[in-house]
């Protein structure tokens, strides 16, 4: 039986290509059937780059599906489970866990990023993908599969919230209403923000953040910097999370932030940014920088979708089959796309 597979082949190129199934499955590897696979920006990046600089498993790692076929060795998990991609738990044996640091595991953050020993060979733009075991988490009842296949995104906006240790009651901007702004936006309110700031360019994300309760939304310019003023008394923002990505957006987004406050950055950009080293230490500022997640803030993003505190259902905007995945990739690349999170059903 072949494994139907898209792989980026070059610059702005996906091939489908057709691969052979294992006959059987390695020690602590499970073979799960992809149910969806959603497109991020680091997939998009990933297509127009071509191969090379992010590693292949990466190329479609929002993944969830159900388990096909478990190792001889394999017990926590069996044929049937529905699962989400995760990373593993603390390793308790890399440089970072015997230093007494678990929640920075080498082996679970060369995980997240695809580049350990056991990575698989493609991401979960396919029909099936062999993981290790430790890279699965089961499904909490009453997720629907829509939801699950955005868990994983969900999980890095809640791994950022939980770094930034957001104070109850705060005055909580968040710059960026594309779909990590959106989930970040609402880890923050479930966290207890007092007054939450969406700042979003596009008005349809507006419209976005809007239909998710969000009541204070500004397109960037002087009416959201006098609203700000007005509801701090012209401190500034205590917590600002940068979900944009934009290096430019930098220092203006630490300018929103009082003095003794967090700049929370979640975005990723793909140029060096020019930031006032002096006016961030004249004004006290912390930085917390995010990147990815650990095992355990899966199980907590989950929780937060099934009870509801949490809404991913209304960011997903589309679903499309892997001969579509070029055609999509192109769009999003465009920048002219009303799409907020795209699904792949490799059964289309």
């Amino acid at each position: 039986m072949n494994n139907l597979v898209a792989r980026v082949s070059g610059p702005s190129a996906v091939d489908l290509v057709e691969e052979p199934d294992a006959e059987t499955l390695p020690p602590g590897r499970v073979e799960v059937a992809i149910t969806y696979c959603g497109v991020c920006a680091t997939d998009t990046h990933n297509y127009t780059s071509g191969p090379g600089p992010i590693p292949a498993s990466v190329f479609g790692h929002e993944w969830t599906g159900t388990i096909a076929r478990v190792a001889d060795d394999v017990t926590s998990v069996a044929v049937g489970d529905r699962v989400v991609a995760c990373v593993g738990p603390a390793c308790g044996t890399c440089a970072m866990c015997v230093a007494g640091h678990p929640e920075h595991c080498d082996t679970a953050f060369a995980e997240a990023n695809g580049v350990t020993p056991d990575s698989p060979t493609h991401g979960g733009f396919a029909q099936r993908l062999v993981v290790p075991v430790r890279r699965v988490m089961k499904v909490l009842p009453g997720v629907s599969d829509v939801q699950a296949a955005m868990v994983e995104p969900s999980a890095v906006t809640y791994h950022a919230v939980k770094r930034t240790k957001q104070p109850l009651g705060a005055v909580v901007v968040v710059q960026g209403a594309g779909p990590i702004g959106l989930l970040a936006a609402q880890h923050a309110r479930h966290a207890g923000a007092g007054r939450l700031v969406v700042i979003e360019p596009n008005e349809q994300r507006r419209a976005a953040a809007e239909a998710l309760g969000f009541t204070e939304v500004f397109a960037p310019g002087d009416e959201v910097a006098a609203h700000l003023a007005e509801i701090t008394e012209g401190l500034g923002a205590d917590v600002l999370y940068e979900c944009t990505g934009v290096a430019a957006l930098l220092q203006p987004s630490a300018a929103m932030v009082r003095r003794g406050g967090t700049l929370s950055l979640l975005g990723f950009p793909m140029t060096d940014s020019t930031v006032s080293y002096g006016d961030w230490q004249v004004r006290e500022l912390t930085v917390i920088g995010s990147l990815a997640y650990n095992h355990e803030d899966f199980l907590g993003s989950m929780r937060a979708i099934a009870d509801g505190s949490v809404d991913v259902t209304g960011l997903h905007t589309g679903t499309v089959g892997l001969g579509e995945l070029a055609a999509l990739m192109d769009e999003l690349d465009s920048g002219r796309t009303s799409h907020a999170k795209v699904l792949v059903d490799p059964t289309r």
